[in-house]
């Protein structure tokens, strides 16, 4: 019985193949379990019927793409460790008073240049609170930039190859088909067609068919109005006698300065006019990244600690607790709470939900589930998990900026560039030492580069190769090949490489991307080889379909991130999305048939 089996598997396998390949499909639109789940099931059915060996299996894990693509994400993540992006977009919201359309555009070409060269996941995360800010900048409802935004980074990852994941997956598979890899700025030409001709039609999209504050509530940044904290310049600082508005701290855009306090009095207009000396308190609001990155600089102390205590700012031991209903200090000033009096600790910040605590920290009246920054010895900081009336005690998961090493994060990803760029290096291998060089130099550490890794779209990567394998041993891909050249074969240039563009991008909309690259891009490299015409267009069409999602919130990840910040309904997506994918897509089909 098993040997009928065995050969009815044999003698049917194409078919199987493409039967287990429709069920994952159904899988990737039910999304009844993650697209990484159907991935690996997929994979395990291939290799459970013996169509996928396990030195099949074990071979996909020798592909170079994933290995870069984690390499990008590392780069990425030092990039915003150290900084960069963020300083790019502070510099652009200052000039959003003066010149507020230009500061839109600027913002957005911003955008556009650093996807072309980063992971735009995290791109879009960082910017989503600066865009919202932006658009109260410049009086317009968020909602009219937070699709943009995430299209515009689709639209950058296209320009190079290093751009989107789905760029380096397709390289990857034509490669191992025996076709010449793409340059790292091969597909820039037909990038910036379609990027030029996504902006004209965003510009429309925004303005028409992109909902206002009048069609639904408005849209918040954070749940967090930001820390409310105070600093003090140190006895050995050389600040004193600046005026106010000459201190970095004064300069950053997410750094409010609420008040200054001199002998006892609040003086909270024309600050930036005032000269300050020792004694005087700045009263500050800022986010926890600037908090921290604050409390590392030497010329200020930073919160407040109980009568003569000398807690460093920068202590060792650093947590995030929370104001349990329960405490006892309810109501009550910050400065006396108890831990303070018994503890060696330092209260850094304080935080609460949408609103600004106040007048000042040590002031500021104590209210349930307020947010506390606490550094100190570890030993006393340790005391803080064993209080009752403190939850959620534990590390805070946000870091300082180390903007001092910022010139070596952008050295090492220009380094990439330009190395592969010019073949001196492959991009795979520039990337690993990129990564040893911004490790070595602690752009960013060890743990928190593992963590800015995506292990679900590498996971996702490495199944759906296996996939694509197994559908190449089992003959599946040469049975669709043979089912769509006499149906192709008569077309034009210009309509096969429409007609693989329009299948990619429809399948991308229902279907992961990454999915998309590597199932489809070896069908059009053998069905052009079949045909007889060079496979490059079809493939450069999967590379730019795969990643045009633009109609659905759940097509790429970062329409499903604006999605939830922006409060936006499905629809929303579907009518500034269709028109979208036809502009980009007509751009892109007529670019690749114009240029080859």
């Amino acid at each position: 019985m098993i040997d009928i089996i065995r050969i009815f598997i044999e003698e049917h396998q194409a078919a199987i193949g493409l039967i287990i390949l429709a069920a994952m499909l159904v899988g990737f639109v039910l999304e009844r379990f993650p697209a990484t789940v159907v991935a690996i099931i997929g994979a395990c059915t291939f290799l459970f019927l013996g169509i996928l060996d396990s030195k099949g299996l074990f071979s996909v894990f020798s592909n170079e793409a994933p290995i870069t693509i984690a390499a990008m994400f590392i780069l990425s993540g030092a990039l915003l460790r150290t900084g960069t992006v963020d300083a790019i977009a502070n510099a652009i919201i200052k000039r959003a008073g003066k010149h507020p359309r230009l500061a839109v555009v600027e913002m957005f070409v911003g955008i556009y240049v650093a996807s072309a060269f980063m992971n735009n996941t995290p791109v879009v995360v960082v910017m989503i609170p600066i865009i919202i800010r932006l658009a109260g900048a410049i009086n317009v409802s968020p909602k009219k930039l937070l699709i943009p935004l995430s299209y515009v980074c689709v639209l950058g990852g296209t320009t190079t190859l290093i751009g989107t994941s789905t760029n380096l997956l397709v390289d990857s598979v034509a490669r191992g088909a025996g076709m010449d890899g793409f340059g790292i700025f091969s597909i820039t030409p037909y990038g910036l067609v379609a990027g030029v001709s996504g902006m004209l039609a965003l510009i429309f999209i925004s303005r028409w068919l992109l909902p206002g504050d009048k069609d639904s509530g408005p849209v918040v940044a954070d749940e967090s109005a930001g820390f409310l904290t105070e600093v003090t310049l140190t006895k050995d600082s050389e600040l004193a006698g600046r005026k106010i508005a000459e201190l970095p701290l004064f300069k950053r855009s997410k750094i409010q300065v609420i008040a200054l306090k001199r002998g006892g009095r609040f003086q909270r207009t024309a600050i930036g006019f005032e000269t300050l000396g020792m004694g005087d308190r700045l009263v500050l609001r800022l986010d926890a990244a600037e908090l921290l990155t604050l409390r590392q600089n030497e010329d200020y102390e930073v919160g407040l600690t109980a009568g003569d205590s000398d807690v460093a700012t920068n202590a060792v031991g650093l947590v995030e607790a929370t104001i349990a209903p329960s405490h006892p200090s309810i109501g009550q000033r910050l400065i006396d709470i108890p831990f303070l009096s018994t503890l060696r600790v330092r209260i850094l910040g304080v935080s609460r939900f949408r609103k600004v605590p106040g007048p000042d920290l040590p002031n500021a009246r104590i209210h349930a589930v307020d947010r506390l920054l606490i550094t100190g010895a570890e030993r006393d900081v340790r005391q803080l998990y064993g209080n009752p009336y403190l939850y959620s005690v534990g590390e805070t998961l946000v870091r300082e900026f180390r903007r001092d090493r910022a010139p070596i994060a952008i050295g090492a990803l220009a380094a990439v560039v330009i190395l592969s760029a010019l073949g001196m290096l492959s991009i795979g291998i520039a990337a690993i030492i990129a990564v040893g060089v911004i490790l070595l130099t602690r752009c960013i550490d060890a743990e928190e580069a593992w963590t800015s890794i995506e292990g679900n779209v590498l996971v996702l990567i490495f199944a759906m190769l296996a996939v694509g394998l197994a559908l190449e041993k089992a003959g599946s891909v040469s049975l669709i090949v043979e089912a769509l050249t006499p149906i192709l074969s008569d077309m034009p240039a210009w309509a096969l490489v429409a007609s693989v563009y329009i299948l990619s991008v429809l399948l991308t909309e229902i279907v992961t991307n990454n999915a998309v690259a590597i199932v489809v891009t070896p069908i059009v490299i053998k069905l052009a080889n079949d045909l007889g015409i060079d496979p490059k267009p079809l493939v450069i069409a999967v590379m730019f379909a795969a990643s045009a999602s633009f109609a659905t919130p759940i097509g790429y990840q970062t329409n499903t991130l604006v999605y939830a910040a922006g409060g936006y309904r499905f629809v929303d997506f579907f009518k500034a999305g269709v028109p979208l994918t036809l502009c980009v897509g007509l751009a892109t089909v007529i670019a690749i048939s114009l240029l080859g």
